[in-house]
């Protein structure tokens, strides 16, 4: 099998528009020839969504979600670029799931895009020390640093997450598949997560240290 880099990845991606798990997955069944690959995604439909990616989408909908009897809740904003698609029962249906998904798997950002650089490379700097602990050859950390920070972006990055319904795709996945359903660009641009007492065990502890140091003067 042909060794897949990060970089024939990313020139697919910008050849294509499409997304990088969707160009990681069309080099791989084409056993990495580029051309194969760019047929191999346009056959998919998914760079026709990538033609998309262009265009302005300012409509959608605000939806609310409170699951386990009000211990969690979630806001979310989803935009499509007509009022007609975002009425549909596709659009309606994708965002209800996108919410679920929030609600389950409490994600911290959107896309990696979002992640603060400093953040990114304290993860990376955890990863190398612990890698060098374990006695790892040197020539080999960065690749693995790399499959890590990729895992990560699993976690802590809606758009990445595996599906909870389907993890076999991610919800970028499951947008695109909608997206190319009502012809339309899908674009997650917002949300928040509250989970009930959440902060509030920190924050009673922090106050009876106040009061312990206050009552020592």
């Amino acid at each position: 099998m042909a060794n897949i880099t990060s970089a024939m990845v990313k020139e697919l991606r910008q050849a294509t528009g499409a997304g990088m798990m969707d160009c990681k997955k069309a080099l791989a069944e084409c056993d990495a020839d580029m051309e194969k690959a760019k047929e191999f995604l346009r056959k998919k439909g998914l760079a026709a969504v990538a033609k998309k990616s262009g265009r302005i989408a300012a409509e959608g909908r605000l939806h609310t979600y409170i699951h386990g009897e009000g211990k969690i809740g979630v806001i979310l904003e989803v935009n499509c670029e007509t009022d007609f698609a975002a009425k549909t029962e596709d659009f309606k249906d994708l965002v209800h799931q996108i919410s679920l998904q929030i609600a389950a798997n409490n994600p911290s950002y959107i896309t990696p895009d979002e992640i603060p650089a400093a953040i990114i490379d304290k993860e990376k700097e955890i990863h190398v020390a612990q890698l060098k602990n374990e006695g790892k050859p040197d020539k080999i950390i960065d690749k693995i640093v790399e499959g890590k920070i990729s895992k990560w972006y699993q976690d802590v990055c809606l758009l990445h997450q595996p599906y909870i319904f389907e993890e076999k795709q991610t919800v970028e996945d499951l947008m695109k598949s909608v997206s190319a359903k009502i012809g339309e660009k899908i674009t997650v641009r917002r949300f928040e997560r509250w989970e009930l007492g959440e902060g509030l065990e920190k924050r009673v502890y922090d106050l009876a240290k106040e009061i312990e140091s206050e009552l020592q003067k």
